[in-house]
């Protein structure tokens, strides 16, 4: 992943993100989020009761984006992504209830579980240095 786009997703905590219900209607919700630049993951937590937990347990398929607490209108910089919502299938090393709980250690005190999306695709605007620069990442298959 591109080192300006990793520090982007790392230095910012709030992301939204969409999913796809059942009757294909999109559903987003904001959340924060801790970032594994090594192995481009995000990792949040949610209540396994809550609307979005439901769709996401149905489709893996995600969208999102991050934004910066403070915006500047005229110096917009934010990412869109794509990714799949991962299960049980990360490797080994990763552990995202340790990941999240380390950014966040409050909420340690509320229920919930730790879900992990696997970025798949970035697209960074960044109006701060030239307006319109965009830069893209894709995930190389392994």
């Amino acid at each position: 992943m591109l080192q300006e786009i990793a520090s982007f997703i790392d230095k910012n905590k709030v992301a939204t993100i969409c999913g796809i219900g059942e009757d294909h209607a999109p559903y987003c919700f904001n959340c924060f989020y801790a970032f594994d630049a090594k192995n481009q993951l995000l990792f949040f937590k949610s209540s396994s009761t809550s609307n979005h937990s439901k769709i996401l347990l149905k489709n893996e398929r995600v969208s999102g984006t991050i934004l910066p607490d403070k915006l500047e209108f005229l110096a917009i910089k934010g990412i869109q992504f794509s990714g799949k919502v991962l299960y049980d299938s990360f490797p080994e090393q990763i552990r995202p209830e340790v990941s999240y709980h380390k950014r966040f250690p409050l909420a340690l005190a509320k229920p919930g579980d730790v879900w992990c999306i696997q970025l798949e695709m970035i697209k960074m605007t960044d109006n701060t240095q030239v307006f319109g620069k965009k830069t893209e990442w894709v995930k190389q298959p392994c």
